[in-house]
């Protein structure tokens, strides 16, 4: 059910946990506990960009009231963060910090903590045997301290990964402790959490009327603890159970509470699930009307939400219904919204693994250091006896010795003389590198500090581009030829954007994204985003113009501005990148989502900053409805002809 405490707090409790943190003339251990709770129960399953950045707050006190452990918590909140994005390379790497600095400090509970990680991570991975390890070895440390609820989670984690390998019965028996220890701490929606796992456990072995014996259990539990989050998944997999034992009306009316349930707090996720299981329940029983009115309703709500899954299964049923009643055109349509959302599925499953591929090469990397420095050791250790040898021989060979001595220091001192040329040579290679990757000031701070913290920004242009029709044109090309053409234009736009001294944020497929204002503000950010954006598209037409003389196959391009506060910083410490958070990005990418070939669309800010600059032509598009973010007021821009 869930792989590490997801609990859910009411706004009083959040109010009362965020006056702790406020309150100075508290302990700051005290302090600490409280905000951290704050930020698990009220934002880091629901709103985990937001826990990212209320945990920033954790590395500024740390640094101010000389307190490490805050700072190891805020970098086990990040990890936590991302790993419920799925993004598990940059968790790894967080929780690895996190993890070394608890070491240094003997932070055990924490250490635990991040052992947990490890295993959480790998286990997504499919990596089970290393992350059983990890939660085995979390589990002895919980073990050590006496703490009952890191054990009990830690036996929990266990079980999950047991059951996945279809393990059920030894699963059982690591659920059955993991509640005993939670109903001895009093906790209830953690023994709601064990007594659905034991229920899975059943439902796994075929044996559905004990499974619904534990599913009440631990939904008498989630009404003690008034867990509605926990409620809504209780009723849910109640109505599978019933729909497993073909109990078809118990299973619709435990579907609807679960749907009530979740439209009444605004659970998006647990109202898409029952839509779609109300509307696949329909569909077998032959009621294609009332399976579609659910299975669109799911549909729209999971788009808006860009849950990739969610919107296949009711894409998938509105397709199957279409399909039966003969209504070719619609199924056509949903038929190939079926197959792009599985393009976008296949496409992250290959991001999966390659975030295996690079947990693996740095998992070897780490195994060459290793034998690296066990060879140092044995050579020195050579070297060692060789000198004592020389040093037995002293007394019958003095004159030869002083020979070989003088020799050797002359040698010693060619030999240094090269090995410090080579390293500053290394050197002067190694900053080209990082100031490639990472604009000059943050590499400085890199470089100077060993790390680079994060930081606010009032006012950030962000641009985004995408190619059109990316993956249709992509099929007409060989690979070779389509990574040459992508190429060819990213490498244009990295000088378009060094010309107007903006930064390169990074590349995903065919997007290209980039930001202006950062890591130093300037009064002319904004100008110089769009000049960049219209130059870059400028290329692109004139690129595209050549190719069809050619009769070759060209991009067109679209591009999108938007700005406003970001959060700026480096995730990990391995393969880091510079990156940027909030609301603003996410609005940038909706822009550029919404414009069309050949064209730069900016949004109102944008618009408010150069619509007196006699360079640009700007043309009103009104407001567009934009998934996510309602009806947003945008624009073309164009040069102005001389």
């Amino acid at each position: 059910m869930l792989s590490f405490s997801n609990v859910t707090a009411s706004s009083p409790e959040l109010d009362s946990l965020l006056s702790i943190w406020q309150d100075q003339s508290r302990t700051d251990s005290i302090r600490i506990k409280a905000y951290d709770d704050y930020i698990r129960t009220g934002f880091l399953y629901s709103q985990p960009d937001s826990a990212i950045i209320l945990s920033l707050k954790l590395e500024t006190f740390a640094r101010e009231q000389n307190y490490p452990k805050a700072h190891a918590l805020s970098d086990y909140i990040k990890a936590a963060a991302l790993y419920l994005q799925g993004y598990y390379s940059a968790a790894l790497n967080l929780s690895m910090q996190s993890l070394k600095l608890s070491e240094s400090l003997d932070f055990k509970d924490m250490t635990a903590i991040n052992l947990n990680m490890f295993g959480l991570i790998y286990e997504k991975q499919g990596y089970y045997s290393r992350a059983l390890d990890y939660h085995q070895r979390s589990l002895k440390l919980s073990e050590e301290l006496g703490d009952k609820r890191g054990i009990a989670f830690s036996l929990n984690n266990i079980g999950e990964i047991l059951n996945e390998q279809d393990n059920s019965s030894r699963a059982l028996d690591y659920f059955e402790r993991s509640y005993a220890l939670m109903e001895e701490l009093g906790n209830k929606r953690s023994m709601a959490n064990a007594m659905m796992n034991i229920g899975l456990c059943h439902a796994y072995q075929g044996d559905f009327t004990r499974a619904l014996d534990y599913y009440q259990r631990s939904l008498d539990y989630c009404e003690e603890a008034a867990d509605k989050m926990g409620i809504i998944q209780c009723l849910h997999v109640i109505g599978k159970a019933h729909y497993a034992q073909n109990d078809i009306s118990q299973a619709l009316a435990y579907y609807q509470q679960s749907l009530d349930m979740s439209e009444d707090i605004d659970y998006k996720r647990g109202a898409v699930l029952s839509l779609t299981d109300i509307g696949n329940t329909y569909y077998y029983q032959g009621y294609n009307s009332s399976s579609l009115d659910y299975c669109k309703r799911s549909f729209e709500l999971s788009e808006g939400m860009g849950a990739l899954e969610l919107q296949r299964s009711a894409c998938e049923c509105i397709y199957r219904n279409y399909k039966d009643i003969d209504n070719k055109v619609q199924a056509l349509y949903y038929l190939e919204k079926l197959n792009d959302l599985d393009d976008s599925l296949n496409l992250r499953e290959t991001t999966m693994a390659l975030q295996k591929m690079e947990v693996n090469f740095q998992a070897l990397k780490d195994s060459v250091s290793r034998a690296e420095e066990q060879r140092m050791v044995k050579e020195a250790y050579e070297e060692e006896a060789r000198r004592n040898k020389r040093a037995r021989n002293l007394s019958v060979a003095a004159g030869l010795f002083f020979l070989l001595l003088s020799g050797g220091y002359y040698s010693r001192w060619i030999y240094v003389r090269k090995s410090k040329a080579i390293i500053e040579k290394e050197k002067d290679r190694a900053d080209q590198l990082l100031l490639n990757i990472l604009p000059e000031e943050i590499a400085e701070e890199l470089k100077e500090k060993g790390k680079a913290d994060a930081h606010e920004f009032e006012e950030v242009s962000v641009l985004f581009t995408d190619f059109v029709d990316f993956t249709t044109i992509s099929e007409r090309l060989s690979a070779v030829e389509l990574v040459q053409e992508v190429n060819i234009c990213f490498e244009a736009f990295d000088n378009i954007i060094e010309k107007y001294s903006i930064e390169k944020i990074k590349t995903i497929g065919d997007s290209y994204m980039a930001a202006g204002g950062i890591p130093v503000p300037t009064a002319d950010s904004v100008m110089n985003t769009v000049l960049a954006a219209l130059e870059m598209q400028e290329f692109i037409c004139s690129r595209m113009a050549t190719k069809n003389a050619r009769g070759e196959i060209g991009f067109k391009m679209r591009a999108g501005i938007h700005s406003g506060p970001v959060v700026a910083g480096i995730v990990g410490v391995k393969k880091f990148q510079y990156d940027l958070w909030g609301d603003t990005v996410n609005t940038a990418s909706r822009i550029e989502n919404n414009s069309e070939a050949g064209q730069v669309n900016i949004s109102q800010n944008i618009f408010d900053v150069i619509k007196h600059d006699p360079q640009f032509a700007l043309v009103s598009r009104g407001k567009i409805a934009t998934k996510g973010k309602g009806e947003v007021e945008m624009y073309y821009v164009e040069k102005k002809l001389k």
